[in-house]
Order: structure tokens, then C-alpha cells, then sequence
């Protein structure tokens, strides 16, 4: 075999008397065992197009070929652990080579149906506003959905800073198409937490080529299978982001010259999409738990992407920029946001009721501030009016000082557990506190430690 064509990321490799390769087979050359082509498809004339997973520069017209008879494969077990790597399993931390050879194929069939079980364990995550609204669910899927710098990565952060001081089991973060330096800090902060020795962070950012972000989250997703079903462990997986593995599949597909469906995107979205999440589910040997950024380009919901991204998730997000503008941090819109764990069952008669009446009241809050704005507050019904501070004073009391944030914004982080917040929400909507300034409820953990219980 020869590479013949080079365009982007595609190769072009012409095969004559060898055996025809496998799709998702990894080709390489004698030349340079660096080079990683993955098998894409096949046209006439004996011409398979590749993916190059490698440095197109290290390619060379009229290079010779050779197929290893296998897909990718990334190192996984507990050698990974506390580390930092590429798509190949190379370390990115300066922290020398992974010891070890265990080694998967990044590729795995979603588990059959008989295989997956259901739970109705919450995972609290300590931030009041997604506890509340929108509680995550073990083997779930929560979506932290908005567009730029509405805070999602920072929102991320902060769960996988919460969740892994008490989580079990392990955790895998794929950082897709993303800021270099984000990746960066993550680390940092999770050195810092003392929590980076249970995490693996993968890593194809914004500065890879479009095939390699693709296939970064195909490489989590296998080595967050291997903890769950080789050695039975509870998984957090976190993507950050979901949408930019959407749109390095789109870019690859303008490479091969496809034909686009919708607004550009490929024809395989929504088989591409499928393949990636049905991995991540719950079964008898352990829970994958899924956190995943979504972002929203120019603030449109509708893009097809978001959308297909949005089908899978229990638990969506809204990261509002309206909240963000007033101050309100995280900026979790609670109207728009849903989560189907919202049910009795799971959370309680009491949560249950207090979400209820507390969305009931941010709704009337939207309605009656329209009309603040225009006759006054003042000027409001005595009902009307009472329902307005209350709502006020609930909004501020949503927000949150986060751990990962406390240099710039020089406030210590806080973690509220749920029953806390259930108990402070329900005291602020019957009244309790209609004589307290709505300024002193901004920012604050829960109401016992502000004195005001």
C-alpha cells in the first residue's frame, strides 16, 4: 500500500495484492511507526481514504503502508490514574511514561438491554441551584447546556471538585475542543484538591486536528467502560464539550466531501452521537454517571447539534446569559432548565413540593417584573408584591461562591447539602424571612450559617 493524496486531515492510500484492511483499522508506514491513518472508507480504484490521527506533516506521497490488524488502542487500569494523556495514551504531564500494557481498543458496542440496571441513588453535588432543580442521578447524564462564557467549564470544575472529595469510585475527563489553558488550570486545581490521584484526563483541545477531537471522546468513553466492567467501579465521567465533538464530526465530513445534511452538519449526527452516549449507562458491574458541557453557538437552542447532544441527557442545565448579566453565579436558569429525576420517588414529597412552588413562583417573578419595570414595584398588589421579594430573595439565595473560583472572586467556596437547601428554600417562600433585606441572601451557603436561623 501507498499514500497517494493527502487533503486536510484525509489520506488517500492506494492498495494493490495485500489484504483489504477493516474500517476503523489503524494504518501506519515502516518509515515512521508514529504514523496513525485510521480507516474510513473505500472508493474505486482501490483507494481507501483514511482519518490521520498523526501530524500530516510526518506524511509523505508515495509513503509506503502497512496495516497493524487492530483499531486504536489506549492505555487503561490503574497506570492511568492521576495522569494526563493524548488520544495515544501519551502523557502530556511531564511526569514520565505510563507503566503498564494493559490496553483496550477505543471502540465498544453499548451493553444489550438485559445488561443495564436502573437506580434512583442521587449524587449530591453541593451546589444549591442543581441539587434543587435539577438533582443528578447515578448511571445518569447532566447536561450543562449555554453558550460562551456563561460559566459551563467553570461549573464543571466545581462538580468534579465536590463529587470526587466523596465519589467512590473513579473519574475520566475528556476535554474536547476546548481551551488549552482550562484544561490547564482543571489540573491545577485538582492538584490543589488533592483529588488528581483517582482521575484520568484525556485531552484533544482546540489545537488538534479535527479527526483527533473526534476521537477523543470515543477514547474516554472506552476507558470509563474499562473501570466499570473490568474492575466493577462507580464511573464519573465528565465531557467538556459534547457539542465540539459534534462539530469535529462535521468537519471531518467536509474533508471526505460528504454530503451535509441540516444547517451543514453530517448525515451521521445523530448515528455518531447514538454510538457515543448508549456506551455510557449503568449496568451490573457498575455506573457510568455522565457530565457534559454543551455548548450553544450564538445562543441558538435549535442547532442540531445541541439538539442531538440535549435528546440524551436526564438532567439539562440552562446556563442563562440574562443571570449571568445580573451577577448571578452559577447562572442556572431554573424555568427553562428540566430533569426527569424530579419525581417524589426519588427526591422526596418534601423537595418535590418545594421545586414545585418555587418554580410556580419564579414564573409569576418573570411575569411581574415586566410590569416593575414599567409602573414601579410599588405600584404591584399587596400579593403581587409579596410574591416579587420573595422571589427576589430566593434568586440571590441560588447563587453560590464555588471553590474553584475563590482567587477571583476572593470568596471561599461553600458546599450546601440537599436537605439544607430543601429546608431554606421551603422557609424562604412561606415568609419566614420577609423582613430580611434580600441582599443579605447573595452568595451565602445555607441560612444557619449566615445567623439569620
Amino acid at each position: 500500500m501507498k499514500l497517494i493524496e493527502i487533503k486536510g486531515q484525509i489520506a488517500t492510500v492506494r492498495w494493490g495484492q495485500e489484504k483489504l484492511p477493516q474500517l476503523l483499522e489503524i494504518l501506519t508506514s515502516p518509515e515512521n511507526p508514529q504514523i496513525k491513518l485510521e480507516v474510513h472508507s473505500f472508493g474505486r480504484q482501490n483507494k481507501i481514504y483514511c482519518l490521520s490521527l498523526s501530524p500530516t506533516e510526518l506524511l509523505v506521497r508515495e509513503m509506503p503502508i502497512a496495516a497493524t490488524g487492530k483499531p486504536l488502542t489506549i492505555p487503561v487500569g490503574k497506570q492511568v490514574l492521576g495522569r494526563i494523556i493524548d488520544l495515544f495514551g501519551q502523557p502530556l504531564d511531564g511526569r514520565g511514561k505510563i507503566e503498564g500494557d494493559s490496553q483496550v481498543p477505543i471502540y465498544g458496542a453499548a451493553p444489550s438491554f438485559g445488561l443495564l440496571k436502573a437506580s434512583e441513588e442521587i449524587i449530591e453535588t453541593g451546589v444549591k441551584a442543581l441539587d434543587f432543580f435539577t438533582p443528578l442521578l447515578k448511571g445518569g447524564k447532566l447536561g450543562l447546556v449555554g453558550g460562551a462564557g456563561v460559566g459551563k467549564t467553570i461549573l464543571m470544575s466545581e462538580l468534579l471538585h465536590n463529587i470526587n472529595e466523596k465519589h467512590r469510585g473513579v473519574s475520566v475527563f475528556a476535554g474536547i475542543g476546548e481551551r488549552i489553558r482550562e484544561g490547564h488550570e482543571l489540573w491545577r486545581e485538582l492538584e490543589k484538591a488533592k483529588v488528581l490521584g483517582k482521575i484520568v484526563l484525556l485531552m484533544g483541545q482546540m489545537n488538534e486536528n479535527a479527526a483527533v477531537r473526534f476521537r477523543s471522546a470515543t477514547a474516554a468513553a472506552a476507558i470509563a467502560e474499562y473501570f466499570r466492567d473490568q474492575e466493577r467501579q462507580d464511573v464519573l465521567l465528565f465531557v467538556d464539550n459534547t457539542f465540539r465533538f459534534a462539530q469535529a464530526g462535521s468537519e471531518v465530513a467536509a474533508l471526505l466531501g460528504e454530503i451535509p445534511s441540516e444547517l451543514g452538519y453530517q448525515a451521521t449526527l445523530e448515528s455518531e452521537m447514538a454510538d457515543f452516549q448508549d456506551r455510557l449507562v449503568t449496568t451490573e458491574n457498575g455506573a457510568i454517571t455522565s457530565i457534559q458541557t454543551i455548548y450553544v453557538p450564538a445562543d441558538e437552542f435549535s442547532d442540531p447539534a445541541v439538539s442531538a447532544a440535549m435528546s440524551y441527557v436526564d438532567s439539562v442545565v440552562i446556563l442563562s446569559r440574562e443571570v449571568a448579566q445580573r451577577g448571578h453565579y452559577p447562572a442556572i436558569d431554573p424555568i427553562r432548565s428540566s430533569s426527569t429525576t424530579l419525581k417524589k420517588k426519588i427526591v422526596g414529597d418534601q423537595h418535590f413540593e418545594a421545586a414545585t412552588e418555587a418554580i410556580e413562583v419564579l414564573n409569576r417573578y418573570q411575569r411581574l417584573t415586566r410590569v416593575a419595570a414599567i409602573v414601579g414595584e410599588a405600584e404591584l398588589s399587596s400579593h403581587d408584591r409579596l410574591t416579587y421579594q420573595r422571589a427576589k430573595k430566593l434568586s440571590n439565595y441560588l447563587t453560590q461562591p464555588f471553590f474553584v473560583t475563590e482567587k477571583q472572586s476572593t470568596r471561599l467556596g461553600i458546599l450546601v447539602p440537599r436537605e439544607k437547601t430543601v429546608r431554606d428554600i421551603k422557609m424562604i417562600l412561606s415568609g419566614e424571612f420577609d423582613e430580611v433585606p434580600d441582599e443579605r441572601f447573595s452568595y451565602i451557603g445555607s441560612l444557619d450559617e449566615t445567623g439569620m436561623l
